[in-house]
């Protein structure tokens, strides 16, 4: 089933009912072994970590040499009732307009090559591989650098957000056919984490939560301190904060913490905030800013929080 698809009929069926006839991670309790990268050609380093190499996730808002997206192949949007060649329209249309400030390298699965070219613009570089959905901040590569500038991959395991959209193989191989196409080398991580699960400070700090990364259909058996270090080891990062749940109703991301909070500085952070007290939002939004209220980041700050309210 197709994220869009499954988003429409939680919406119409009710959550709760639909997902139990689900068959994933969560069901089975098997943790998802890492892809076979080395199919990709990109060159693997097994035996260290990033943080123990001097390498660590910049922030966000840190500069960058291009804008990765993925095209959306047709499993993407099956049975949506929309256009696929308006899906293709509408991506080529954000790809060209961000090409005017920055390089924008598009991956398109080889159907939809000859079509999705001609919707680009010349100066767009076209990567082609197969690939089951269009969203590469969570299946696409975590970069990290060095204070040489150099740069690494961190390869977190990606598995359809908990094994709801299947086949997910080919977005699991996604983060590794990119290094071998621009020659970055890449540290193979066992453990399920999506992009938007994380926000980072660049000075060593990490905000995400319990439901999504301790979510038994990401990690099932793997407990607090195991998932902490190896978010550490794999990120260059000092400290985790932990918040407990990210905004609901969300039946695809169990809870990423980017709808919830951002770094907007290091030390200072976005959070969402909710006056109605009957929205199932209010109390997660208040029990994230007591945690935050309680935190210190890497450096030992004390957070300082911008709220939003929605």
């Amino acid at each position: 089933m197709n994220r869009r698809n499954f988003l429409a009929r939680a919406g119409t069926a009710g959550i709760g009912p639909f997902m139990g006839h689900r068959t994933d991670a969560a069901n089975t309790g098997q943790r998802d072994a890492m892809p076979d990268y080395v199919t990709t050609g990109a060159k693997m380093l097994m035996e260290s970590t990033p943080a123990a190499d001097g390498f660590h996730a910049p922030a966000e808002w840190a500069d960058h040499e291009c804008c990765i997206m993925v095209m959306p192949p047709p499993q993407n949007w099956k049975d949506s009732g929309v256009p696929h060649a308006n899906v293709l329209q509408q991506w080529a249309d954000v790809a060209n307009r961000l090409s005017e400030f920055e390089p924008v390298l598009m991956v398109i699965a080889p159907p939809d090559v000859r079509q999705a070219s001609k919707l680009l613009n010349n100066e767009i570089e076209i990567v082609e591989f197969r690939v089951n959905d269009g969203w590469s901040r969570d299946s696409g590569p975590v970069f990290v650098t060095n204070d040489r500038g150099e740069r690494r991959v961190s390869g977190f395991t990606f598995n359809g957000w908990g094994a709801k959209f299947r086949p997910y193989k080919d977005d699991a191989l996604l983060k590794s056919h990119l290094c071998a196409h621009l020659n970055i080398p890449m540290y193979p991580v066992d453990l399920v984490l999506e992009g938007g699960a994380i926000a980072l400070d660049g000075e060593g700090t990490v905000l995400t939560t319990e439901q999504c990364v301790l979510h038994r259909n990401r990690n099932p058996g793997r407990n607090r301190q195991t998932v902490e270090r190896l978010l550490n080891d794999s990120l260059g990062t000092r400290k985790i904060v932990w918040l407990e749940k990210g905004l609901q109703p969300d039946p695809v991301t169990d809870g990423h913490v980017d709808g919830l909070a951002a770094f907007a500085e290091p030390g200072v952070v976005l959070l969402h905030t909710v006056d109605d007290r009957s929205d199932p939002n209010f109390a997660i939004c208040r029990d994230a800013k007591q945690r935050l209220r309680n935190s210190k980041d890497a450096k030992g700050r004390r957070l300082d929080l911008s709220l939003i309210h929605i």
